[in-house]
């Protein structure tokens, strides 16, 4: 390796034509997508990436807020592509679309919100309370605490169990993620907020959200949706924070519809 060079993270690349990069949430990896890669590669190069420290990417490329986590990320978008993010891959995604609108030509957003948390004028998140609990049993137990953060994805779920024994699976895939990382995770849930940046998103934009979400709530969602230029919102009924997983035929007709209306990327 190059002195001074970063490691490079671990992405995996299946398909063939334009770029469709997938963004996973906090403690897990790209191989949350499983399920659904196959069929999407046959319309899309497929590009999944482990965030900074999860999966099969080290720590560093390190990064501390929203900013720092899309300029990591954003080599990757390179001649231009549509980002699904999940959770925090979609506060990434949102992200993305601010600083480099040039290269993403539309943007899917799962169980997504413009803020994480709660506070006097925005009701449709998580109390602090909540994350502040989560981050100080991250320092004493950080398997027993992603182990309770999966499962409280899925609460409300009808098929609550199924979803979760994937998603543990899914975590086992690829090994712990590095403590750094959780926290800086963490971190960018507790500051992220874009609220007052919806409106310069221009995008073509899906929002697809879990009808019994806990974490991200279906209103958030709505009004991410109702705060962008160009969003529709796509409700997926008796689902929790994984449907891609717990409704994947759902899931992927509304997907696949929403990216075929989208007009050819240019040359």
């Amino acid at each position: 390796m190059t002195a001074g060079k970063e490691p490079s993270l671990n992405i995996e690349t299946r398909g063939d034509g334009p770029r469709l990069v997938m963004l996973h949430g906090w403690a897990l990896n790209s191989h949350v997508w499983d399920d659904i890669v196959e069929p999407l590669a046959q319309r899309f190069t497929i590009v999944r990436i482990d965030l900074p420290g999860h999966g099969g990417s080290p720590w560093p490329p390190r990064f501390d807020d929203l900013e720092s986590l899309a300029r990591v990320l954003a080599p990757q978008l390179s001649g231009g592509a549509v980002i699904l993010g999940w959770s925090l891959g979609s506060l990434a995604g949102l992200q993305l679309a601010l600083t480099h609108p040039a290269e993403v030509r539309a943007l899917v957003l799962v169980a997504a919100t413009p803020r994480f948390l709660n506070d006097a004028y925005w009701r449709h998140g998580v109390d602090p309370d909540v994350l502040e609990d989560f981050a100080a049993r991250l320092r004493k137990d950080q398997e027993g605490t992603v182990r309770d953060f999966l499962a409280l994805q899925v609460r409300g779920d009808e098929r609550a169990m199924q979803t979760l024994r994937t998603l543990r699976r899914r975590v086992l895939d690829s090994g712990p993620t590095h403590p750094a990382a959780l926290a800086a995770g963490l971190e960018v849930l507790k500051r992220a907020d874009l609220r007052e940046s919806l409106g310069a998103i221009s995008v073509p934009t899906l929002v697809l959200a879990g009808e019994h979400d806990r974490l991200t709530p279906v209103e958030g969602s709505r009004e991410l949706a109702a705060g962008l230029k160009r969003a529709r919102f796509a409700l997926v009924e008796q689902a929790a924070h994984a449907p891609f997983i717990s409704h994947r035929e759902v899931f992927l007709r509304e997907v696949e519809q929403f990216l075929a209306r989208l007009p050819a990327p240019s040359a």
